[in-house]
């Protein structure tokens, strides 16, 4: 018995035949491809590639004053502090964005400095523990902290100190709520809470009052 062929597709009626369209779809393919290709190509001319342990420059603006360096790009904010700089009021804890001791202000705002790139920093003013000093003289909330004793170990302490100065520049009168809110990213292993709302209450009384 004689084999059957298959039937060939019928063409289609559209005017568009199967194979027009596949040879159409593999050009848009491939023109797609190119297009991708030529703009890798010119991201890779814009930003060079640094190679791991090369350093680039800098300029970090730290308690007012200008610092020019040359870092890795996965350096952290809290490491260039600590280790480049000799500012090492920013604690270390977790390194992972969860106890807060590392806080500092980048435009008036609390953020983790293990969490911030320095690069990432490079154009905001950036606040630090020691910035908060009034020449010889302790700033509101650190003397705030200090007439409360708003501490325990006082590892926390520099990055609680810093979440609330961020919360007084904000909220010059804030709540009991506000301050809990405020300090809410900052652990504090101790269980000092209690002074430390005080202490925060203590600081915006004295900063109203004009002394810091």
């Amino acid at each position: 018995m004689p084999r059957k062929h298959p039937k060939k597709p019928p063409e289609s009626t559209s005017g568009v035949s199967r194979r027009d369209f596949i040879s159409s779809a593999s050009l848009g393919t491939l023109g797609i491809v190119t297009a991708r290709g030529a703009q890798a190509a010119a991201t890779s001319a814009e930003s060079p590639i640094v190679e791991a342990g090369e350093r680039i420059p800098v300029r970090l603006s730290i308690n007012g004053r200008a610092h020019r360096l040359l870092v890795e790009p996965r350096w952290s904010l809290a490491y260039v502090l600590r280790e480049e700089i000799g500012l090492t009021g920013a604690k270390l804890g977790c390194g992972r964005g969860e106890c807060g001791s590392c806080t500092v202000l980048m435009d008036d705002t609390p953020r983790y400095a293990c969490m911030t790139l320095a690069v990432e920093a490079e154009g905001a003013e950036i606040a630090t523990l020691e910035g908060l000093l009034v020449g010889e003289e302790l700033g509101a909330v650190q003397q705030a902290f200090a007439e409360h004793d708003a501490f325990q170990c006082g590892y926390c302490t520099p990055g609680q100190v810093m979440a609330v100065e961020g919360l007084l520049r904000a909220n010059a009168d804030p709540s009991l709520d506000d301050i809990r809110l405020g300090v809410s990213g900052n652990l504090c292993r101790c269980g000092a809470y209690p002074n430390i709302f005080k202490a925060a209450k203590l600081a915006g009384e004295i900063k109203r009052g004009g002394n810091s």
